[in-house]
């Protein structure tokens, strides 16, 4: 950026700079946002966002009273994890593991979502290809036919009915899903929401019954071919048994439970053993007792004491005894009754000593007898053992097929049972899902909502107006401010020139130091002192886009106040084909620099002095009818390097760049150039243009001036402070300050 741009801060410029470094600047800076720029645009677009706004809201308004009303119905299922058992034989495993809960929840969500329940609801409530049913939903039918392919189309459409309607939601850190329908008729939303809670359980609840019909199945086979394999088995066993003769049998224990399979050799030899072993000991009491009484007299047996008859002869023996000693006691022994008692004490003595006898060889006799029979269940029992191994060895293959039959007929015991408890969980419901609440017919609509369309219409229309205004400022060359001179054009900024009254006499204005317009030149000035390194240039080029932009008035205001620093100082009026400086002046234009040019007057005759002292003027003179060829000619050439000898400065006011082919022409006979911009003036590129001209004929361009720059009006207020002292009396400036 040159010297000038930097000395012109006074004026705006410097902050013109700092504004570009927000805008344009490092990326350090680039985030920072320019809210005094973005006010500006909006308020220099406000008819066009406050258009966008009231156009989107009017819209929205529209939209919402033109939409179909529209009913939402909500039910509410609980799902749990697992579900509460009733046989306790269900399966103990539970749906989901607790810390995969939510995947178990999210997937039970899928299913309400799949397209299987729409077809079940659509079933249901015979919804599929329905005249009612689309006409409820305001949506149109696809046309019926007997095709299969217009059936299917009809279910399709029926199902993205259903689909784009329905909405489920799991809130986190529940186990309840809402289900929601919407339609624009309040009974058929509540019909269709209630429908997917009820075939979501009966989905549920066929899904468990399909799993046990296959359980079943699959358990069914299981069991006959456990059945034929126990079959086979235990009849390879029968066939076995019979071929080695082998006779088995079931013994049970003193609780009657069975204690396993016996042969009956093996049960004969176990009942003889027993009862050889009650034999011997038997005989071992026998002959205890045989021995006791072998040599013992015989009434000193303890058999023959004990036994009754004895005891009876005995008492009759003693009786008769008596009887006897009484009869001895009065009769002699010949006497008749002694002889009949003493005969029958005889006897008695003879039939206790014969009973005696008897009972001790009943004594032998048992033994004897004992003995025999232990010998021979002795022997029936050798018999039987020898039966016993013999059939052992032949019972090695029956017990490999007792143990075959034996684990076929558990696995068979088993698939039973189980099948027995799988058939009987098939008749119970259990299930994990339940309603919490079913849906009622909605009482009032749940879309549209005006308050909702209004704000969205709002914020749309923002959004709008924003890409809107975007749009046109990025389209939009106008230079408004001075930052927009350095960012559009690339041009440092010399001076900024407020915008003043139509009825203000300029150079009443430009004679008041106080006035704006006069500040701001003098600050021109100053950039153009400092403009190059060699200060000041001798020749001044002031030209612009198009015409009316100042570009006379700036040059006038340049010549004045470098004249009035006592600078020797020339304007000449360059514009030969709308010539205005003349009429600042209130000289007359009857002869001037297009005279010369033509030949008609000479140097010292086009020369004119003006009231302003130091400051000398050449008009147009008449206008020609060929400027361009005029202004080519090697006499202006010449004519200005002789002027610029003669003066200090010589301030050229330029035609306009667009259009024409003076100004760059003119260029390359002066040391600079200053390019004079209209502040809010569309150009559409012109001034881009123009620019890109003037640099293609290598003019010296020194800056750019923007000239009836009105901060209000382009909307960024007092941002740059031309109003900021007010201008009047001493006394009132003080009071001001004050």
């Amino acid at each position: 950026m040159s010297v000038a741009s930097h000395l012109n801060s006074s004026d705006g410029s410097a902050i013109a700079a700092d504004d570009d470094q927000l805008i344009g600047g490092s990326p350090e800076s680039a985030v920072n946002i320019d809210f005094r720029q973005l006010f500006a645009i909006g308020r220099r677009n406000i008819v066009v966002i406050i258009g966008v706004i009231v156009l989107a809201l009017v819209i929205g308004l529209i939209f919402t009273l033109l939409s179909t009303p529209r009913y939402v119905a909500t039910a509410s299922v609980q799902i749990d994890q697992e579900a509460q058992r009733i046989l306790n034989t269900e399966d103990n495993t539970s749906p989901a593991a607790y810390q995969d809960i939510d995947r178990f929840l999210q997937t039970q969500t899928d299913i309400l979502d799949s397209r299987a329940m729409a077809i079940r609801v659509a079933q249901t409530l015979h919804l599929i290809g329905s005249p009612q049913f689309f006409r409820a939903m305001k949506a149109d039918q696809p046309d019926k036919d007997d095709g299969s392919k217009t059936q299917q189309e009809q279910k399709e459409a029926t199902l993205k009915l259903i689909e784009d309607n329905l909405s489920t939601d799991l809130k986190r850190n529940s186990r309840v899903v809402l289900i929601a329908f919407s339609s624009p008729d309040p009974d058929l939303a509540a019909r269709v929401a209630n429908t997917y809670a009820d075939q979501f359980i009966a989905s549920n609840l066929q899904r468990k019954y399909d799993s046990s019909s296959y359980a079943r199945q699959f358990l069914s086979g299981q069991l006959a071919d456990a059945k034929t394999r126990l079959e086979q088995s235990e009849r390879q066993l029968n066939d076995y048994a019979r071929a080695a003769g082998l006779i088995k049998t079931a013994d049970t224990d003193q609780n009657g439970q069975t204690t396993g399979p016996h042969s009956v050799t093996t049960a004969s030899l176990i009942q003889m053993n027993a009862a050889a072993n009650d034999a011997r000991t038997a005989r071992v009491a026998a002959e205890e007792k045989w021995r006791a009484v072998e040599h013992m007299p015989l009434m000193n047996i303890p058999d023959v004491l004990s036994n009754q008859a004895v005891q009876l002869l005995l008492q009759q023996r003693a009786e008769a005894t008596a009887n006897l000693q009484q009869e001895s006691a009065r009769h002699r022994a010949a006497y008749p009754t002694v002889l009949q008692l003493k005969a029958q004490v005889d006897e008695l003595n003879q039939q206790v000593t014969t009973l005696a006898s008897d009972i001790r060889a009943s004594i032998r006799d048992q033994y004897e007898s004992a003995l025999k029979q232990e010998q021979a269940l002795e022997g029936q029992v050798n018999t039987l053992k020898s039966a016993t191994l013999a059939e052992q060895d032949r019972s090695v293959r029956y017990n490999i097929l007792a143990r075959e039959a034996d684990t076929n007929r558990t696995l068979y015991d088993g698939l039973l049972q189980r099948y027995k408890e799988v058939s009987a969980e098939s008749g119970v419901t259990t299930n994990n899902i339940s309603i919490v609440d079913r849906a009622d017919p909605p009482m009032r609509p749940s879309s549209p909502k005006l308050s909702l369309n209004l704000l969205l219409s709002l914020l749309a229309g923002i959004a709008i107006a924003a890409g809107v205004v975007f749009v046109r400022e990025q389209m939009n060359d106008a230079v408004r401010a001075p930052e927009d001179i350095e960012r559009k054009l690339n041009l440092p900024v010399l001076g900024v020139i407020p915008a003043a009254e139509e009825a203000d006499n300029l150079i009443e204005a430009l004679e008041s130091p106080r006035s704006p317009i006069a500040e701001s030149y003098h600050a021109l000035r100053v950039a153009l002192l400092y403009s190059t390194v060699n200060g000041l240039p001798r020749s001044l080029l002031v030209t612009s886009t198009q015409p009316a932009e100042g570009k006379s008035t700036t040059a006038f205001a340049i010549a004045a106040d470098l004249a009035r620093l006592g600078k020797r100082t020339l304007l000449i009026d360059l514009d030969l084909r709308r010539p205005s400086l003349h009429r600042v002046l209130k000289m007359s234009n009857d002869i001037g620099l297009s005279s010369l040019l033509a030949h008609q007057a000479d140097l010292g005759t086009i020369v004119r002095p003006t009231p302003i002292a130091h400051l000398d003027f050449i008009s147009s003179g008449p206008i020609p009818p060929n400027p361009t060829d005029l202004l080519g000619s090697p006499t202006l050439s010449d004519m200005l390097a002789h002027l610029s000898e003669k003066y200090d400065v010589v301030v050229l006011d330029g035609p306009p760049v667009l259009g024409l082919a003076d100004a760059p022409l003119l260029t390359a006979l002066t040391e600079g150039t200053v390019f004079v911009i209209e502040s809010d003036r569309g150009h559409r590129g012109a001034t881009k243009s123009a620019v890109r001209r003037l640099q293609g004929a290598r003019a010296n361009l020194l800056g750019a001036v923007l000239t009836k720059f009105d901060a209000k009006k382009v909307g960024y207020g007092y941002a740059y402070g031309y109003d900021y002292y007010r201008y009047g009396s001493p006394d009132d400036h003080d009071e001001n300050v004050a």
